[in-house]
């Protein structure tokens, strides 16, 4: 019991005692605290009768302080600042420099919002452009472009024999057909769909090509006219083939008119064997008496077309070529009418894309295929063909005249090495004339020599030194 007093005791007189601890005694004492003094904020609350130096604060041994007297101090000091202190303080300068400051700032962004839509619109537009060009370019193509032809077909001529026959053609081929009328009677036109444009849309651009169908009758009785006016010096009323067309032209400006004849092979037929039975007739009225009359009555009557002969219609359509430009295709069916309507259309269709490609280059170096260049690798492989296709570049050197050149010279060194071993210009004009040139193989091979004319063209390549030298010149 003793000792435990004692220890008791002891600690009582180590540990001090602080009276901030107490609370009724601390609100008393924080009563008296100025907060308007800057040395205030910053100060510890203390006890009475203890002195700052040997005061230690709570935070530093370890307790949390929640005393009144430090919330109202950490209150009262958040923001210190003068300006925050006095808001009312600032200058009316600074208030306007600040506002003109924001205000650039939004117009900034909005010229930033304002360039960013232009550049968008603008991306847009290119990425239409460039959409619409590729679907044109599609389009033109010869597997595309037949989807976009429109055929407009006269409907007089679909009430003729043949006028089914022509559409099941035409609508079998893959493109679209319009039953329209046409300012040429019995005719075919075309018309070319824009890319965009869906069927029953109306943008469609007319083509130029008009193909009309005449009939042995129209044709015929033009022809007659022709010749009565050109032999004979008549010039009544009727029109002639010429006139006709031209007039057509006059009326019908920026087509190009051809002209379809059915069964022309017929009428000769017909007319050869009306001739012949004439003939026939007067032979046998020559013998007879009385029945000439009668009988030339009849026939005459149940002759309804003029008689033309071959020479006269060809006569008549060379005139008409020479005068307007139009041709003329004689045809034997209906089912002929249709094939060439379908040959015309895929003609129109890829015209466009056959002219492109026309513009774009050499129209032999596109088509030939020897002409389409020579690979070469680092290794050098392929150097022996170029060298053979530059010999094949002469005018009149065959595949088999380049390889037997080859074969003794396999490289333009070696070529201008041996011309500089020869002493005379005599003796490299004619290196080459003796080389043999081999054709075929077996027993059916035959050989030749290259002769003095390309040894001498080679000659002048590889040795003269002016750009306008022709290489058939005279050394």
């Amino acid at each position: 019991m003793g000792s435990h007093s004692d220890s008791t005791s002891d600690l009582d007189e180590e540990l001090p005692v602080f009276d901030f601890l107490q609370p009724g005694r601390h609100r008393q004492k924080a009563d008296k605290v100025d907060l308007a003094d800057s040395d205030a904020e910053n100060a510890v609350c203390l006890p009475p009768g203890k002195d700052k130096a040997v005061y230690s604060s709570p935070a530093r041994m370890g307790f949390q302080s929640h005393s009144p007297c430090s919330a109202t101090a950490s209150a009262g000091s958040i923001d210190t600042s003068p300006a925050r202190r006095n808001p009312a303080k600032r200058k009316a300068g600074e208030i306007q420099a600040s506002r003109e400051e924001a205000l650039e700032r939004r117009q900034a962004r909005e010229r930033q919002q304002g360039d960013k839509e232009v550049l968008r619109l603008e991306q847009e537009r290119q990425k239409a452009e460039r959409k619409a060009l590729a679907e044109a370019a599609k389009a033109l193509k010869p597997e595309e472009c037949i989807k976009h032809m429109v055929v407009a077909v006269d409907p007089a001529l679909l009430q003729l024999e043949g006028g089914g026959t022509l559409l099941a053609s035409v609508q079998a081929l893959g493109c679209s057909c319009a039953i329209e009328k046409q300012p040429l009677p019995r005719s075919v036109s075309w018309m070319r769909r824009a890319p965009c444009a869906q069927p029953d849309d109306g943008l469609c651009v007319p083509e130029a090509h008009v193909v009309m169908q005449m009939t042995v009758e129209d044709f015929s009785s033009l022809i007659h006219s022709y010749v009565q006016e050109e032999r004979h010096g008549k010039s009544d009323a009727t029109p002639t083939l010429t006139s006709w067309v031209q007039d057509q032209q006059r009326r019908n400006p920026g087509k190009l008119l051809s002209l379809v004849v059915i069964d022309m092979e017929k009428y000769f037929r017909s007319q050869k064997s009306q001739s012949q039975k004439r003939f026939r007739e007067a032979v046998t009225n020559e013998e007879r008496a009385g029945g000439k009359v009668r009988k030339t009555k009849k026939k005459a009557g149940a002759e309804a077309l003029p008689e033309v002969s071959r020479v006269e219609v060809e006569e008549a359509v060379a005139h008409l070529q020479l005068h307007t430009g139009v041709s003329v295709r004689y045809l034997s069916t209906w089912k002929d009418f249709s094939d060439h309507i379908t040959m015309t259309t895929k003609a129109v269709a890829e015209a466009p894309f056959k002219r492109e490609r026309e513009q774009t280059g050499f129209s032999f170096y596109l088509e030939s295929e020897w002409a389409g260049g020579q690979r070469v690798d680092r290794a050098g492989k392929g150097l022996l063909q170029v060298w053979k296709r530059q010999i094949q570049q002469f005018n009149r050197v065959s595949p088999d005249m380049a390889a037997a050149i080859l074969s003794a010279y396999p490289s333009p060194q070696l070529l201008k090495k041996a011309y500089s071993l020869c002493k005379t210009d005599r003796e490299r004009i004619s290196l080459l004339s003796d080389l043999l040139i081999r054709r075929g193989e077996g027993v059916t091979s035959t050989t030749r020599r290259v002769g003095p004319e390309l040894s001498k063209r080679l000659f002048l390549m590889m040795s003269s030194r002016d750009p306008e030298q022709t290489l058939d010149a005279t050394v």
